[in-house]
């Protein structure tokens, strides 16, 4: 199960995974990170701001809009410098605050 966030539609709010805290392995390092939003989105719809660079194994980004009353699943996908991939998730709930 993933962790559950609630975000107002008019925020625009960064969220992070630590993969260093419980996946990557002494001196593996994230060669690749990209982030999707389910569902997707039409207009009004959560989507992603900005992705700021990895820092420490950890994988951030800024999201933003999103509707009232909605449920998202942001997720991050990332791939190492060992060849492996993995993809964690959050859920966000959109309320106005």
């Amino acid at each position: 199960m993933s962790e559950q966030y609630l975000k107002d539609p008019n925020a625009v709010i960064d969220y992070a995974i630590d993969w260093s805290a419980s996946y990557l392995l002494a001196g593996e390092e994230i060669t690749a990170s990209s982030w999707f939003i389910l569902p997707q989105g039409g207009v009004n719809d959560l989507s992603i701001d900005t992705i700021p660079p990895m820092t420490s194994g950890k994988a951030s980004v800024f999201v933003a809009a999103g509707i009232a009353g909605k449920i998202y699943q942001l997720t991050n996908r990332i791939t190492t410098d060992q060849g492996r991939t993995d993809e964690r998730s959050i859920t966000i709930r959109v309320e106005e605050k």
